[in-house]
């Protein structure tokens, strides 16, 4: 006998179909705030429970987006007359439904359970510089996500499985041929910079108060315009930005001996949160109030932190804030700061704190080894040695301990395998998305320059954030930029810049 679903309208299914999105949305969302008190404020002491709790919503939701029902509303959905929005919303919940329909519930909670429990192991383990404490939750975490990738596609390469968690419309050949791009356009860039004689000011060398640098991080999020409503910023090891469009929170963290960490940190983080407070309220709950997957919120992050935050107009406006806050600074031109945010330093060890040439060989280490872990052809005992080794190959410098090697990033302990390639195809598109903005607008030079950043936030609200997941990647990117995904924006950009900034031949 039909059941009643099967039997209802298509237009009654699509309803139904939206109404557990949002109900699964919700125990998401729920678990995202439960992330962030667990790395944020959570007494240390409160894992185990917290392990438990999450597993459960994660179990919940693997459920209601796994049962029966689903898989027939969908298709009822599928048969009916929908407008392009709704095309889109059926589009995005099959992905997800096929995708977890194949991963046992078990999996899912296990998965759920040891990446909670696997964060305060990675937080001991890279304070005590001890590897072997973290080795086997990471050992546990790969062969999980393989079982994982299993169970989506036994027949696909297991780590293009887990790049499609964070990047579903970009496949891998996409992000090989990228960061072999970048790879192969900046270390040539890179070389000419360090065999060349300018030598950057250092404006930024001194002691600055964890306080006043908090109080600094709030000066600038009001400059760029965040909804306070709407946010909050607090501080974590590994910054991050969470929520949704009516709770988006940011985190940053202090160096007493790096004021600059905490700007372009808390910059990066603004550019996450106000995609996310972009997204349409009136479609909270459904893909058309979700973000367009890693991808373009990565363009959203680099292109605050690197087109605005790290230009000479910006430290032209922003300098006297930060000499209000620290007198220190006083002395130091525009130019000099200007100069002292965009210099490229190959001998630094640290992702988070690397210039934005450089960046992009930390992430091509870490894509490398994930695919030899995912592969099996890399032991995770073996992974200090490797990552060493491609350090010094890629950027000339070995790391003295693992806390500054290859316990560094927070990603693994979240099971967060293929994550990292986003990070530099979103400063590609972040590239191709300034273009067209000020190809529409024209130079935003001087809007920065006067702290007015309203023009180009609307642009972005325009052409990216109030889509939600109406587009696939491509198509977004196309909509909003009129040409599809290319590198040669930012391959332009960075040549430009950083070559008259170190006044190379030809620029």
């Amino acid at each position: 006998m039909a059941t009643e679903h099967q039997t209802a309208s298509g237009s009654d299914a699509y309803e139904r179909l939206e109404s557990r999105a949002k109900r699964i949305a919700n125990v998401k969302a729920a678990g995202g705030v439960l992330r962030w008190d667990q790395e944020v404020v959570m007494p240390e002491g409160g894992t185990p429970a917290r392990a438990k709790q999450l597993s459960t919503l994660s179990s919940i939701a693997h459920e209601e987006l796994t049962a029966e029902e689903t898989g027939e509303l969908l298709a009822a959905a599928e048969e009916a007359d929908l407008d392009e929005a709704e095309r889109a919303v059926v589009r995005e919940i099959r992905r997800h439904y096929d995708r977890a329909t194949s991963v046992p519930t078990e999996l899912v909670e296990e998965i759920s359970e040891t990446t909670a429990n696997a964060h305060p192991v990675w937080k001991e383990a890279r304070a005590d510089d001890d590897f072997e404490a973290f080795a086997p939750t990471l050992e546990t975490l790969v062969e999980r996500k393989r079982e994982y990738a299993e169970h989506v596609d036994p027949d696909a390469d297991p780590y293009e499985v887990l790049f499609a968690d964070y990047e579903p419309y970009l496949d891998l050949e996409t992000a090989e041929r990228v960061l072999t791009r970048l790879r192969d356009e900046l270390v040539p860039l890179i070389d000419a910079i360090a065999d060349g004689d300018v030598e950057p000011a250092r404006a930024f060398s001194g002691e600055f108060g964890a306080d006043a640098q908090e109080d600094l991080s709030r000066d600038v999020l009001d400059a760029l315009g965040y909804d306070w409503d709407r946010g909050r910023i607090d501080t974590a090891p590994h910054p991050f930005s969470t929520g949704t469009q009516f709770d988006a929170r940011v985190t940053t963290r202090f160096d007493e001996s790096d004021l600059l960490g905490s700007i372009t940190s808390t910059i990066h983080e603004f550019g996450h949160a106000n995609y996310t407070l972009g997204l349409p309220d009136e479609h909270y709950g459904t893909p058309l109030g979700d973000s367009r997957d890693l991808t373009v919120h990565e363009s959203q992050s680099r292109l605050w932190e690197n087109h605005v935050g790290r230009s000479e107009p910006f430290w032209e406006f922003f300098l006297p804030a930060a000499a209000e806050r620290f007198p220190a600074l006083e002395d130091v031109s525009a130019r000099e700061a200007f100069e002292a945010a965009n210099e490229v330093y190959d001998d630094n060890l640290i992702r988070v704190e690397a210039d934005e040439l450089t960046y992009h060989l930390h992430i091509v280490i870490r894509f490398e080894i994930e695919r030899e872990l995912i592969s099996g052809d890399l032991d995770v005992a073996d992974v200090p040695q490797v990552w060493n080794d491609k350090y010094e190959e890629y950027l000339g410098v070995r790391p003295e301990t693992d806390a500054e090697g290859c316990l560094q990033d927070i990603h693994w302990s979240h099971g967060s395998f293929g994550y990292f390639p986003t990070y530099s195809l979103g400063s590609v598109l972040a590239a191709q998305l300034y273009a067209a903005a000020e190809d529409e607008l024209g130079d935003l030079s001087e809007d920065i320059r006067e702290g007015e950043f309203d023009e180009l936030n609307e642009w972005l609200r325009e052409n990216v954030h109030r889509h939600g997941c109406l587009y696939t990647t491509p198509d977004l990117i196309e909509e909003a930029s009129g040409e599809p995904y290319t590198a040669d924006y930012f391959v332009e950009y960075a040549k430009r810049k950083y070559g008259r900034l170190y006044e190379l031949d030809g620029h």
